[in-house]
């Protein structure tokens, strides 16, 4: 009987895997036999999810610090994991951050930093991975983590700069699997609504929210832990070959309306 998404042997990158949807998707790619490269600014904390997705899954695992608005120091990250393991299968793109202030008070630097990580960053990643890794051997899974705001706007919480770095996120997507299709490289986006995480609890559960999602979701309800993780599943396997330049929103609906 074949296994549709074996991922046993492979090497995947996850980037901003230090807490919440990164860990969740990280999980995922090692219950399904993957070898996981835990990448974050903070040390202490990927490591400790290094260890934990060691133990429970039984995969090799390697955490890495790494600021993605760094080149070289991508460029070293990448080159750490290529002395570990000869190859990388799989990258998620999914270090972010997100300004949250009325578009006419943005600063400059809000906006720059915006785009310097949520945009310029998953490229950093994406071009390193597929020049070292990926291109070389003919091979890859780039799965960038954009978001429902990168297809449209909101009256909630303005946040110009996540939007305009999020919909950069898709059609870089779209420009990367053109370019290195004939590589065997898959570029694909998800596009997630909001989830709960130990960060977004606490605001998804207020009334505001829970109205909000009453009204603005087919399913009337946020996204569950482990929601995103067979979308992940399914892009990251090696029999998606003739899936690229998508981009995927798991938003219980939202942008459907």
């Amino acid at each position: 009987m074949k296994s549709y998404f074996d991922l046993k042997g492979q090497v995947a990158i996850v980037t901003g895997c230090s807490t919440g949807l990164g860990v969740q998707m990280a999980k995922a790619l090692a219950n399904q036999g993957a070898n996981i490269v835990a990448i974050a600014r903070r040390q202490e904390m990927i490591e400790a999810v290094a260890k934990e997705i060691k133990d429970t899954y039984g995969v090799e695992t390697m955490a890495i610090k790494c600021d993605i608005t760094d080149t070289a120091v991508v460029d070293s990250a990448i080159d750490k994991v290529m002395a570990k393991f000869g190859r990388i299968d799989i990258v998620i793109n999914n270090a972010g951050t997100g300004a949250v202030a009325p578009a006419e008070d943005i600063s400059d630097d809000q906006f720059n930093n915006e785009m310097n990580i949520d945009l310029f960053g998953t490229f950093r990643v994406a071009r390193a991975a597929a020049k070292k890794a990926m291109i070389p051997a003919k091979y890859g899974r780039i799965i960038n983590i954009s978001s429902m705001y990168g297809l449209v706007g909101n009256k909630i919480a303005g946040s110009a700069p996540y939007h305009a770095a999020k919909g950069g996120v898709v059609n870089l997507t779209r420009a990367l699997a053109a370019e290195w299709g004939k590589y065997n490289i898959t570029v694909n986006a998800i596009c997630p609504g909001y989830f709960y995480t130990d960060l977004t609890r606490e605001t998804l559960d207020s009334d505001f929210f829970q109205q909000n999602a009453k009204t603005m979701i087919p399913e009337e309800r946020y996204g569950k832990e482990g929601e995103l993780d067979t979308a992940t599943i399914f892009l990251a396997a090696p029999d998606s070959a003739y899936v690229t330049g998508v981009a995927l929103p798991v938003d219980g609906g939202y942008t459907a309306m």
